[in-house]
């Protein structure tokens, strides 16, 4: 069962990393000589990619999204209670991953957050959220004020192992071709009781599918490689999705009609409208917008949800008091669903005053 909120945290400020080199999408399959290849672009909505280069790398991109959030925040790093790094890529100094310290140590020294707790997750692209459901309850228990949860994504690597493996246009590789390198990070802070603030945070994992999407370090060179068997674990996650997205809004006394944007997991563009035209089916209602926002970043792994909100709210597009439905599907296979109201955040991205 998805718990109820009580509305004692909101989402306070948003940053961003995102590198600064592109790679495009017909750069990269030019590289790859299989029938149908040069469709891949049109299939997955994807037109180019950022990607690391130099000094950059999960460490860093994390760090100068914290501090990009620091700077739309109301509150300086010393008051930061919590930090919660969430990154499925851990590197640092190029493709080293680092077990040990952790980053949420590493990135609370770089930002100066003196008083704050520190701990690491890894939930692979449900990351960040699962960061935002863990901070809820703590929130919740009044064991913390502000918490910043924040990921540093270096994931691009995945397509040098990809390019020598890839021989069908069904391999299992293919999907390595979708990612994009990025940081995110989000304060939350305690509100009124009288705040709606989270209305909704809850996941559910089913284990016996993790064998759809694996990743793990590359054996031959620096870097990571992932196969996933993206027919299977798309039926799989659509199939599963429905009575949890279902349960969300029913819990809560809402319908789909009542959501303004949905914010799904970004994928590719064919996954994410199949998929959503068969939530809205089963519904019989549909929200006001589906965010399909990937075209210049690609899948930025646990950092996708909150590029898109970054990215919506420097266009002006939200509005104060609508309702945003972060649907997260990862790994795992992990299904997650965050409901929120957009909040005063709007006047401090975009041109408004």
């Amino acid at each position: 069962m998805l718990p109820e909120m009580n509305g004692k945290c909101h989402i306070e400020s948003i940053g961003v990393k995102i590198p600064g080199k592109r790679l495009t999408t017909s750069e990269l399959t030019s590289k790859i000589k299989i029938p149908g290849i040069e469709k891949f672009g049109l299939l997955t909505g994807i037109q180019e990619r950022r990607i690391c280069s130099g000094n950059e790398d999960s460490f860093s991109l994390a760090c100068d999204a914290a501090r990009d959030c620091l700077t739309h925040s109301k509150y300086r790093a010393y008051e930061l209670d919590l930090i919660i790094c969430c990154s499925i890529t851990r590197y640092k100094k190029g493709l080293s991953h680092l077990y040990e310290p952790s980053f949420s140590l590493l990135i609370k020294n770089v930002i100066e957050a003196r008083k704050a707790m520190t701990f690491d997750i890894s939930n692979a692209c449900a990351g960040m959220l699962t960061g935002v459901y863990i901070a809820e309850n703590l929130f919740r228990r009044g064991v913390i004020r502000t918490c910043m949860i924040v990921s540093g994504e270096y994931i691009s690597n995945l397509y040098d192992h990809a390019l020598k493996s890839i021989r069908t246009p069904l391999s299992s590789e293919i999907s390595s071709l979708t990612v994009g390198d990025c940081g995110a990070a989000v304060i939350l802070e305690k509100v009124p009781e009288d705040n709606e603030g989270l209305i909704v945070s809850g996941f559910k994992t089913f284990s016996h599918l993790s064998g759809l999407c694996t990743g793990r370090q590359n054996k031959r060179a620096p870097g990571g490689n992932m196969k996933t068997k993206s027919i299977k674990i798309h039926k799989a996650s659509v199939i599963n999705c429905l009575p949890i997205v279902k349960e969300a809004l029913e819990v809560n006394g809402l319908t789909f009609d009542m959501i303004d944007y949905l914010i799904p997991h970004q994928t590719s563009r064919s996954s994410i409208i199949s998929g959503a035209i068969k939530l809205f089916d089963s519904e019989g209602k549909k929200p006001g917008n589906l965010v399909v926002n990937l075209r210049d970043t690609g899948n930025t792994a646990s950092t996708t949800h909150f590029l898109a909100i970054y990215q919506y709210l420097n266009e002006n597009r939200f509005q104060k008091g609508d309702r945003i439905m972060l649907l997260c599907i990862a790994s795992g296979l992990i299904i997650g669903v965050v409901i929120f109201r957009m909040n005063e955040i709007i006047y401090r991205y975009g041109n408004k005053n």
